[in-house]
C-alpha cells in the first residue's frame, strides 16, 4: 500500500488515528511531568528553578514555533512537516529519558517543544483533505472529547509509571512512554498518508519568525529567573522588551503584508478589537489556569509528601469537574449563552478559588477531602469556559482570517502556559520558604483571582455568540496556518492545551 492510495476506503480512518496519537503524546508530555517534581529533585539534583524549566520550557518552544511549524507546513507539505516533527519529537522523548543532568534534560525539552511546534500544526489540513462533509463533522466529533481525556489521563499516568518504578526507570518511564507511540505512529504514518507536495510559492517570513521566538523568550526567561535573581533591574527590562516584541512582531506583519511578502498570519486580525482583547484574555485565562494546576501538584507532593501516584488522583476532582463543565458548556450552554457562559465559567472559578482558600485555612492534619469542593468548583468553571472560549473569540474575524486567528490564539495560549508555570511556581515555591504549604498555595490564589477578575471583565467586550462553522472554515483555510492544536476547544470540547490546566498543557 502507498501513500497514493492510502487516500481512499477504510485505511483513511487510521488517519485519524495516527492524528490523535500525535496529539496525546504533547498532551503527555504536556501534563504527566507535573508528578515527576520531586522524583526529579531525588534523581538529578533539580531546583525548584530546573522543575520549573523542566515544565515550562515545553510549552514555550512550542508556543513560539507552532505558527511557523503551519506556515511549513503549507510550503513543504503537511506529510513531510508531519513525519518529520513526529520523528523528532519521538527521538526527543528518548533522550529526556537518558538525560543525565537537569540541564540537559532542559535542553532537549526545548527541542521538543520545536519538535511539536512542528508535529501539531500539519493534523488539521491532513484531516480535511482526507475527509470531507459529514465524515469530516464525525471526525471532529471523536477528536475533541478523545484529546480532553488525554489531557485529564496525564497525571494519573505518569503517577502510576513513577509509582511503579518499571524497571527501576523512575521518571525516566514518564518520557519513555512517548516512544513505542511515537515509532509505531512514525511507520503507519509513513504508509498511509498521501504524498502532496507543498506549494513552495508560499513564502517563509524568517524575521517574523525570528521575532515571535525572541519575544517569547525574553518575556518568560526573566519570569523563570527573577525570584531566585532577587529581581534586578534585567528581569524587568526583559519583561518589558518581550511585551513590546510581541506589539512589534504585529507591525512587522502588517509591513510584510503590504510589501507583497507572505507573512506568517494575517495582519488583518490585529486589527480587530474584539480580537485583541480574545488574545489578552485567552493569556489570562490559560496562564491562571495552568499556572494554579502546577501549584496544586507542588502543594500535594513538595508541601504534603504526596507520592506522584496519589498526586495524580489528587488532580482527579478538578479533572472531572473540567470534563463535566466542558460538556454542558459544549452541549447546551455555550450555543444558548454565547459569552455568557464564559462570565458563568468565570465567576465560578473565582469562587472555587475563593472557597479552596477558605479550605487551606483549616487547622489540624491536611486531607485532600478537604479541599476537594474547591478544587471541582473550579474545574466545573474553567470547563465551562474552555469549551466555549476560541468560538467565541473567533467569531470576531472573517472567514478568511480564521486559519491565522486560530493559529495565533494556540500560540498565546502555550506561552501563556509558560508564563503560568513561572509565575506560580515562584510565588509557590518563595511562599513555602517563608510559611506554611497552605499560605503558599493561598498566595498563588491571589493571583489566579486578579487574572480571573480582568479576564472577566475583557468577556463583555467578546463577540456575543460563537462561530458555528469553525471546523469546516477553519479546515478549509489550512493554508493560512491553521493550527490543530486548537481544534478541541474551537469546536466546543475541553481540547488539548485546555487538558493542560488539568494537570498543572495550556
Amino acid at each position: 500500500m502507498t501513500g497514493e492510495t492510502s487516500g481512499g476506503g477504510r485505511w483513511r480512518w487510521l488517519i485519524l488515528g495516527v492524528m490523535l496519537a500525535a496529539e496525546i503524546m504533547d498532551l503527555l508530555d504536556s501534563t504527566i511531568v507535573n508528578v515527576a517534581g520531586p522524583d526529579l529533585e531525588r534523581s538529578l539534583g533539580a531546583s525548584s528553578l530546573g522543575l520549573q524549566w523542566v515544565i515550562g520550557g515545553y510549552a514555550l518552544t512550542l508556543g513560539a514555533g507552532l505558527i511557523l511549524g503551519g506556515r511549513l507546513g503549507d510550503r513543504f507539505g503537511r506529510r513531510a512537516m508531519f513525519l518529520l516533527g513526529l520523528g523528532a519529537f519521538t527521538g526527543a522523548s528518548l533522550l529526556c529519558a537518558a538525560a543525565p543532568t537537569t540541564e540537559i534534560l532542559i535542553a532537549v525539552r526545548l527541542v521538543q517543544g520545536f519538535a511539536g511546534a512542528l508535529l501539531l500544526p500539519q493534523g488539521l489540513g491532513l484531516l480535511r483533505e482526507n475527509f470531507s462533509g459529514a465524515e469530516l463533522a464525525k471526525v471532529f466529533g471523536v477528536f475533541g472529547p478523545v484529546l480532553g481525556l488525554g489531557g485529564v489521563l496525564g497525571p494519573l499516568i505518569g503517577g502510576g509509571l513513577i509509582e511503579a518504578d518499571l524497571f527501576g526507570l523512575g521518571w525516566r518511564a514518564v518520557f519513555l512512554v512517548n516512544v513505542p507511540i511515537g515509532l509505531a505512529a512514525l511507520i503507519i504514518a509513513w504508509r498511509i498518508l498521501p504524498r502532496r507536495s507543498g506549494d513552495r510559492s508560499v513564502g517563509i517570513d524568517g524575521p517574523g519568525a525570528l521575532l515571535i521566538v525572541a519575544a517569547s523568550a525574553l518575556l518568560v526567561l526573566p519570569l523563570n529567573l527573577g525570584q531566585e535573581e532577587g529581581w534586578p533591574a534585567w528581569t524587568w527590562v526583559s519583561i518589558a522588551t518581550g511585551l513590546a516584541g510581541f506589539v512589534l512582531f504585529a507591525f512587522q506583519q502588517r509591513r510584510a503584508h503590504g510589501r507583497g511578502k507572505t507573512p506568517l498570519v494575517m495582519p488583518s486580525i490585529f486589527s480587530r478589537r474584539a480580537y485583541t482583547l480574545g488574545l489578552a484574555g485567552i493569556a489570562l485565562f490559560f496562564s491562571a489556569l495552568i499556572g494554579t494546576q502546577l501549584v496544586l501538584t507542588l502543594f500535594l507532593q513538595i508541601g504534603h509528601g504526596f507520592s506522584a501516584g496519589e498526586a495524580g488522583l489528587g488532580n482527579l476532582p478538578v479533572a472531572l469537574g473540567t470534563m463535566v463543565g466542558g460538556a454542558l458548556s459544549g452541549a447546551y450552554l455555550a450555543e444558548r449563552l454565547g459569552r455568557g457562559v464564559l462570565q458563568i465559567g468565570g465567576i465560578l472559578q473565582i469562587g472555587g478559588s475563593v472557597l479552596l482558600w477558605a479550605e487551606l485555612q483549616g487547622a489540624g492534619e491536611f486531607s485532600i477531602w478537604t479541599i476537594v469542593p474547591g478544587i471541582a468548583m473550579a474545574g466545573l468553571g474553567s470547563g465551562l469556559v474552555i469549551a466555549a472560549l476560541f468560538s467565541i473569540i473567533l467569531a470576531a474575524v472573517r472567514d478568511e482570517e480564521i486559519g491565522s486567528a486560530s493559529g495565533v490564539l494556540t500560540a498565546v495560549q502555550s506561552i501563556a502556559g509558560s508564563v503560568g508555570v513561572a509565575v506560580f511556581g515562584s510565588t509557590f515555591f518563595d511562599g513555602i520558604k517563608r510559611g506554611s504549604p497552605e499560605s503558599a498555595f493561598q498566595q498563588a490564589l491571589y493571583i489566579q483571582a486578579g487574572l480571573l477578575v480582568v479576564f472577566l471583565g475583557l468577556t463583555f467586550l467578546f463577540p456575543r455568540k460563537g462561530r458555528a462553522d469553525e471546523f469546516a472554515t477553519t479546515a478549509d483555510d489550512a493554508d493560512d496556518g491553521a493550527l490543530s492544536v486548537g481544534a478541541g476547544q474551537a469546536g466546543g470540547e475541553s481540547g488539548p492545551q485546555a487538558a493542560q490546566g488539568v494537570a498543572g498543557r495550556e
